[in-house]
């Protein structure tokens, strides 16, 4: 199992706690019953009730610790002590158990705690790191190129005919562009980090949204293919927003793949949500890297120039921000990133 997909395994149970806590009580009581039946260990049973606690309050809340302390303390009351199947809480040795198993929830808690605000800084001071490293590289490239173009307009205007003088300012416009859209993202990425992109939403045209996304690629118009449903309803987004998340889709989609072969951008309706498949015809994306590419800093390529690795984790950001969903799809010959966007019962 790789590491992205234990990281979104715990996401899952730390986004689902009540679920999580259900399930451990149900595999630990069962355990329980296996030692008490084949050992008739008490002790046993005592500790693995009492490992709940401390694994509970380890992935959960403090409340939900607190919880499985008191049923814990109350099932080996109840299921494994005599008499049996009978609730008696007010000998010493009940209330000593009661306290031992708070006591747990309690210390599990405040360590679980501390362990999660410092793995917080450290994931903070390691996202500052990559950001500065990434920043030292991605902005000089683009800066070194506006800088020697110019540079060279004013040193050689005179000697240049029109057509040199247009590409020179073509490029250092193309960089320009290059170097915004990095800023941007970069901006974007910090906000989603920390919880702080904020937007309103209004009805908007995704054929319109696409349209002007297309637009910002002057040079590379004639490879983007759009294929459409003709009927399609309109969408509840930040219509500058979701452009963004599109372009850096497809401004992915054109650097992986060869100059001379499209990319299809389809539209299209499925059940309550609107998909945009975005195709390209390069070398693919292999079956372990199909989440990997979400997350940011992470390269596909690391030895081409491919970027800070931020495009594709800020079009998730803000898609999933418009409780839609982004994801790479299996297909025979390229990669198929698809966008998921939801229909509102309005439009729908």
């Amino acid at each position: 199992m790789t590491f992205a997909n234990t990281a979104s395994i715990n996401h899952y149970w730390r986004t689902h706690p009540a679920l999580f806590t259900a399930m451990l009580l149900v595999v630990v009581l069962i355990t329980s019953y296996f030692i008490d039946v084949f050992s008739g260990s008490a002790i046993a049973v005592l500790l693995i009730l009492q490992l709940a606690v401390v694994v509970v309050a380890l992935q959960c809340s403090a409340n939900y610790a607190y919880f499985v302390a008191v049923f814990g303390a109350v099932s080996f009351n109840f299921l494994f002590t005599a008499p049996r199947y009978s609730l008696q809480m007010l000998n010493v040795e009940d209330i000593v158990n009661l306290t031992v198993f708070l006591l747990a929830a309690l210390t599990s808690s405040k360590l679980a705690k501390h362990y999660r605000r410092q793995q917080d800084a450290l994931e903070q001071a390691q996202l500052r790191n990559s950001i500065l490293l990434s920043v030292s590289h991605d902005l000089r490239t683009p800066l070194a190129t506006i800088i020697g173009t110019l540079t060279t307009l004013k040193e050689y205007q005179p000697k240049l005919s029109p057509a040199q003088t247009e590409e020179l300012i073509d490029s250092a416009a193309a960089e320009s562009h290059r170097l915004h859209q990095y800023i941007e993202n970069l901006l974007q990425a910090n906000k989603l980090q920390h919880g702080a992109l904020k937007f309103s939403l209004d009805e908007a045209n995704i054929r319109e949204v696409l349209q002007r996304t297309i637009a910002r690629f002057q040079t590379e118009q004639p490879r983007i293919q759009i294929q459409s449903e003709p009927e399609l309803p309109s969408l509840m987004i930040c219509s500058s927003l979701i452009e963004q998340a599109i372009f850096n889709v497809l401004d992915n989609a054109l650097h992986y793949s060869p100059a001379t072969q499209p990319v299809t951008v389809s539209l299209y309706r499925h059940q309550h949500m609107l998909r945009i498949d975005i195709q390209d015809q390069g070398k693919g994306i292999a079956p372990s890297q199909t989440g990997a590419i979400f997350e940011l800093f992470y390269r596909q390529h690391p030895t081409t120039d491919g970027g800070a690795g931020l495009g594709l984790p800020v079009a998730k950001g803000i898609i999933t921000a418009h409780n839609g969903t982004i994801s790479a799809e299996k297909v025979a010959h390229g990669s198929l990133i698809r966008i998921a966007l939801p229909i509102t019962k309005e439009s729908a």
